[in-house]
């Protein structure tokens, strides 16, 4: 695994921006039965783009892949499903699969073995992930760690512990 050297903390402003910009790329893809959020980090943007998309169905699927304690930001050794998605949604066929980032991909990857016909976006990819994401907006440097507005907390915590 590559050594992380670089932050990038996005702001809540970015966050908007960058929904919008998703929004226009996914309209008219398709008629989206809904969108599925994959918790905790695709809520504030599934809310978004649900917002943008006029789309009123949002249900979400849990998963843990790492221990955000852990400051080196090693992956557990498997993926963690923790919640389920209803079992109304199938094979994911008609849905938007929402997070905010494509990492090392693992995560997608998982959730396509659940719901293999879904449509799965993001806001941000690197470059190990970009294969597991149907569409996305920006593209991160892999040796970067992403700080999204709702972990502030962990980025004021991982701030003060990092050698100056």
């Amino acid at each position: 695994m590559q050594k992380l050297k670089k932050f990038f903390h996005v702001s809540w402003s970015d966050i908007q921006n960058e929904a919008a910009k998703l929004s226009h790329k996914l309209k008219g893809k398709r008629a989206w039965k809904g969108i599925i959020a994959v918790t905790r980090g695709g809520l504030i943007p599934a809310t978004t783009l649900a917002r943008e998309m006029d789309i009123y169905v949002i249900e979400t699927i849990g998963t843990v892949g790492y221990d955000p304690r852990d400051l080196d930001k090693k992956p557990l050794p498997t993926i963690t499903l923790v919640k389920e998605a209803p079992s109304y949604v199938g094979d994911g066929d008609g849905w938007l699969v929402v997070d905010d980032l494509a990492d090392s991909g693992r995560t997608l990857r998982f959730l396509r073995q659940i719901l293999p016909k879904a449509y799965y976006a993001t806001i941000y990819a690197k470059p190990d992930g970009e294969d597991a994401v149907d569409e996305f907006v920006s593209r991160i440097d892999q040796n970067v760690w992403v700080y999204f507005p709702w972990e502030i907390d962990e980025w004021e915590r991982d701030k003060n512990a990092r050698p100056a």
